[in-house]
């Protein structure tokens, strides 16, 4: 979940709106079936720790997409925004895309987590699980020309779409200008959402970085 200029947005990835591998195009679904709404389970207004749940339909009567995809990508990218009707009884606490965390180093074989649901389950009420692993590739450079990186880590069905996050609890760290830097309490970094592995042997998987999200957040008006 992000802010948008002009309201909430569920930044998700795109095959799981359109029901469809986003390389071949053939359906996930072994009987072939596609959505036409996708269900948000929402932190309940006030009340941290309880659960409101809305169903947000993903295609108009015409059955035209009422998700937007990246100015430029298009539906290239494995991720897309839908601006959020539902909202009842709904406290929105959003994923900051432009202020992304503290500007601490992440790089290759640094830790970082896949927050998400594995197989459907949750930790405890709606609370993701956090799988954890290491960045696989050099964050900033492209992979295959697509704005993503690569993460080693355990991951299974149900966690595309989830939010790969650098977690540093308080001590220090090496900040991206090369000098330590010191935290007092827990801190995090928002790197981008999780796609899926690289192929079905491989705990190798691919990470959409957080700054095409914002490209795509900051074209919705």
């Amino acid at each position: 979940m992000v802010a948008g200029k002009s309201g909430p947005l569920l930044v998700t990835n795109r095959h799981n709106v359109t029901g469809r591998n986003p390389y071949t195009g053939e359906p996930l679904s072994s009987t072939a079936g596609v959505p036409n709404q996708i269900m948000v389970i929402h932190n309940r207004n006030g009340s941290l720790g309880k659960w409101v749940t809305h169903l947000e339909p993903i295609l108009d009567a015409e059955d035209n997409p009422l998700w937007i995809e990246h100015p430029t990508l298009g539906e290239n990218a494995d991720f897309v925004a839908l601006p959020l009707k539902a909202l009842d009884d709904v406290e929105i606490i959003p994923y900051d895309v432009v202020n992304t965390g503290p500007k601490f180093n992440v790089g290759p074989a640094d830790i970082l987590s896949v927050v998400g649901f594995p197989f459907g389950l949750q930790a405890g009420g709606s609370m993701a699980i956090w799988a954890t692993g290491f960045m696989a590739s050099e964050p900033d450079i492209d992979f295959n020309n697509w704005p993503v990186f690569l993460r080693d880590c355990r991951s299974r069905q149900g966690q595309s779409g989830s939010a790969v996050i650098a977690h540093r609890a308080e001590g220090t760290a090496m900040m991206i200008d090369g000098k330590l830097g010191s935290f007092a309490n827990p801190v995090y970094k928002f790197l981008g959402i999780y796609s899926g592995r690289i192929n079905q042997e491989s705990d190798l998987g691919v990470v959409w970085r957080a700054s095409a999200i914002r490209e795509l957040v900051d074209s919705i008006r």
